[in-house]
């Protein structure tokens, strides 16, 4: 049985959904639509920018949702019951064939205030945290905030990765499994290896796996509670990505040692005062996961689609850039180098001329790349690499 056909049915597996219909986002304080001056300095460009989609979510949370409102009582109230935690182990085991130990779980208001706490928990300031790079920005952001020292290691190059584990002051490795921004999905003998050499250096592992659900067909995602062993680790989660419900906050953790989950638990309890979650966002994972997964299928399926439209557009007018779809996720990583454009030259022109607001590679940490959003209604897609083919014809 493949990862895609371990959810169960339900009375909606065979229903048919709409990506195709344009919900209009502008004036709802999206940070796509609406903050797209703040990163571009100009309003009313069409934005493929931040990784969240133009999608509704699945019609199984909102029914949740409207029938937790419909309750009207919004009191404070906790994750750590058999609903919640019992959801989530159901999703690992349909959709990974991972049995979880729901007494590791914990709970945190985003997957980056996780990472964040972690870091705080297993390094101090000037230490060294190993990344893979390119890097997505948010590691970034929040490990030089924090003072210790980012250590980048390019993608597939293991013998870089031993030299920075082995460092003395090396104290965490972060793990994007599946890669953020490349959609690069890990195999397991890879996990293993990574495993075995952060084990060997006594270096702790933090796995976020926020993008696992949106692995494409002819790839498996592998859950580090597989390969993971009895080293320090964490693994930070949401379904909010998958499910498309990050306004709605909230994330789990897996803590592999007893000591740190309580730690954790206690640092979020005092220090960060997170008495009580979100219960809409409770709510949002506890139907997410018990009933979304055909909704799932269908949007990445979809996506899919959206990524092969990518790949015809851009091959037919740049043969040379062989582009290929990401294993992963929704976000369009398109290596421009074989072009030589100048990277500076080629914002210009996308918004200025062409309207459109796409993420430089640079963000990222990798000069003559660009990070396509491609989690929206195929028209907007066709709008968007039409407007990046007429960019780069202008700029080549």
């Amino acid at each position: 049985m493949s990862v895609n056909e371990h959810e169960e049915p339900t009375v909606q597996a065979n229903a048919r959904y709409d990506f195709d219909t344009v919900v209009d986002r502008r004036g709802t304080w999206c940070v796509q639509w609406d903050g797209v001056a703040d990163r571009f300095g100009v309003d009313g460009l069409l934005p493929f920018t931040i990784s969240d989609m133009d999608f509704e979510t699945a019609p199984e949370v909102l029914t949740a949702l409207r029938t937790r409102l419909d309750h009207g009582v919004l009191g404070y109230t906790s994750w750590q019951h058999d609903d919640f935690r019992s959801a989530i182990a159901h999703w690992y085991e349909t959709r990974y064939g991972t049995e979880l130990d729901t007494g590791r779980l914990v709970y945190g208001p985003s997957v980056l205030s996780q990472f964040s706490q972690l870091l705080q928990m297993w390094t101090a300031e000037g230490d060294g945290v190993v990344v893979h790079t390119p890097t997505y920005d948010g590691f970034r952001k929040a490990i030089t905030g924090l003072g210790r020292e980012l250590r980048g290691v390019p993608l597939g190059e293991t013998g870089a990765l031993e030299r920075e584990l082995a460092r003395p002051d090396a104290k965490v490795l972060v793990l994007c499994s599946p890669h953020n921004p490349t959609g690069r999905v890990w195999t397991e003998p890879e996990l293993a290896d990574m495993a075995a050499l952060a084990a060997r250096h006594g270096v702790a592992v933090i796995s976020d796996e926020i993008h696992a659900d949106f692995v494409h067909d002819g790839h498996r995602h592998v859950p580090w509670t597989r390969v993971a062993g009895d080293a320090r680790w964490a693994v930070i989660s949401s379904a909010s990505k998958s499910f498309n419900f990050p306004a709605l906050t909230g994330s789990y953790g897996i803590i592999g040692d007893p000591a740190d989950r309580t730690e954790f638990l206690r640092r979020m309890e005092t220090a960060e005062g997170l008495a009580s979650p979100a219960v809409l966002s409770l709510t949002a994972h506890i139907a997410a996961y018990r009933q979304g997964g055909p909704w799932l299928d269908a949007v990445r399926a979809y996506v899919a689609g959206n990524l092969a439209l990518v790949a015809e557009r851009l091959n037919a007018s740049f043969p040379e850039l062989s582009w290929q779809p990401p294993q992963a996720g929704y976000l369009a990583w398109i290596d421009l180098r074989p072009l030589g454009v100048d990277d500076e030259a080629l914002q210009r022109v996308l918004i200025e001329r062409e309207k459109v607001a796409i993420m430089p590679g640079a963000v990222y940490g990798a000069e003559g790349f660009l990070r396509l959003n491609v989690g929206c209604p195929r028209s907007k897609v066709e709008a968007g690499v039409d407007a990046l083919v007429r960019a780069l014809e202008t700029v080549r």
